[in-house]
C-alpha cells in the first residue's frame, strides 16, 4: 500500500488550510475548474478541436480534473500510484485507470495527445524527474502537447500553504525555469507558460481579465507549462 493509497478516505480532508480555504470559499472545485478552463483555452487559442483527441492525467489522485475534461475529449484515461484512487474513479465515472507502480507509465508509445500533471512533480524526487519527462515524451504522439501545473515557488503563500499541508509533507517544489529544463532535455519543445492563480474565488469572478494580463508575471499561485513533443 502506498502512502496516498493511506491517504485516499481522508485526501481531501488533508488538504484543508485556513488560507487555502480562504482563497477558494472553502470549495476546491475552483482549483479543478480554474485547470480546466486553462487547458481549454490553450486549445482554443489554437484553433484545435479536442474532441478528437486522447487524454491522460498523469497522477491523477481522485480524478477531478479528469471528469471535468471528460465531454471534451475523444478518450480520457489516468494513472496514479494510489490503486484505491483508481479503483474508485472507475467505479463511479467508468473513466479508464491504470495504477502506475514506478516511474514507467503503464500506457503504450504514443498513445494521447494530451498529457496533464498537475501538482505531481513535487512529490517526485528531484532525481527522478527527468526519467518521468522522458516517459511523458513516449507515450505522446508526435505533436502531442504535455501540460505540467505546478504550486510556484516565488510565491510567498503557495510556500506558507504547503509547508503546513500533510499531503505535501514530502514537496520539493520545482521553479518553471526547473520544469522548462526538464521538458528540454526530454526532448519537448516550449509552446506557453503562464502564472495563474492571483485572486481568490471571491474576487476572482471581478478580476478575471486582469489575471489574464498577469499571466506572465511570476508571482501568481502556480504556473502551467506547455510543450509539445517534436
Amino acid at each position: 500500500m502506498t502512502r496516498f493509497d493511506r491517504l485516499s478516505s481522508s485526501y481531501e480532508e488533508l488538504l484543508h488550510d485556513p488560507l487555502r480555504d480562504r482563497f477558494s470559499g472553502l470549495e476546491s472545485a475552483f482549483f479543478h475548474r480554474r485547470k480546466g478552463d486553462l487547458i481549454r483555452r490553450f486549445f482554443r487559442r489554437r484553433g484545435v478541436a479536442t474532441s478528437g483527441l486522447r487524454y491522460l492525467d498523469l497522477g491523477c489522485g481522485k480524478g477531478e480534473l479528469l471528469q471535468l475534461l471528460q465531454s471534451d475529449f475523444k478518450q480520457t484515461a489516468g494513472c496514479d500510484v494510489s490503486q484505491e484512487m483508481m479503483r474508485q474513479i472507475t467505479q463511479v465515472t467508468g473513466i479508464e485507470t491504470r495504477v502506475q507502480k514506478d516511474l514507467r507509465i503503464p500506457f503504450g508509445d504514443a498513445e494521447f495527445d494530451l498529457v496533464t500533471a498537475v501538482c505531481v512533480y513535487h512529490h517526485v524526487p528531484s532525481a527522478a524527474r527527468q526519467t518521468l519527462t522522458k516517459e511523458i515524451n513516449r507515450v505522446l504522439r508526435p505533436g502531442g502537447v504535455f501540460c505540467m501545473i505546478e504550486h510556484n515557488p516565488l510565491n510567498p503563500v503557495t510556500r506558507l500553504i504547503v509547508s503546513r499541508t500533510d499531503v505535501d509533507a514530502d514537496a520539493i517544489l520545482l521553479p518553471a525555469a526547473e520544469a522548462r529544463q526538464l521538458a528540454a532535455a526530454a526532448g519537448l519543445a516550449p509552446l506557453e507558460q503562464d502564472y495563474f492563480l492571483y485572486f481568490p474565488q471571491a474576487l476572482y469572478r471581478y478580476l478575471g481579465r486582469l489575471e489574464a494580463v498577469l499571466a506572465k508575471v511570476p508571482l501568481g499561485g502556480q504556473y502551467a507549462l506547455f510543450t509539445s513533443k517534436v
